[in-house]
């Protein structure tokens, strides 16, 4: 996967844009952040607490909490150079579907 992978697979998310915050890119759904892009190789996605810990579980080498605070809130790091493209677009999908609105994310094919 590479970052123009992501960036599509973000971007195709039903009302996604691409925003910046920090000078880093981000994706939103409304005003709400499910993706980031901090550096080459790594994006962070927001996941629930839960589905962090089943994630950094079942997928130890490619997703990691944030360090801090926000690591404990589900932002969770996304090592995605060489990552299994699905897994990587399932878990975009996660991400996106938490702070999508509840009627889009209802109305959205998975």
């Amino acid at each position: 996967m590479t970052s123009d992978d992501l960036i599509a697979i973000a971007l195709g998310m039903p009302e996604a844009r691409e925003s910046a915050h920090f000078g880093k890119r981000d994706f939103r759904v409304g005003e709400r952040i499910f993706m980031s892009l901090p550096q080459a190789g790594r994006a962070v996605v927001k996941l629930t607490p839960d589905q962090q810990l089943m994630a950094v579980e079942t997928d130890p080498g490619l997703c990691a909490p944030v360090p801090g605070g926000w690591g404990l809130k589900g932002w969770t790091s996304l090592y995605f150079d060489g990552a299994d493209g699905a897994r990587v677009r399932e878990l975009i999908g996660t991400a996106w579907s938490n702070v999508a609105p509840k009627k889009l994310a209802a109305a959205s094919p998975d």
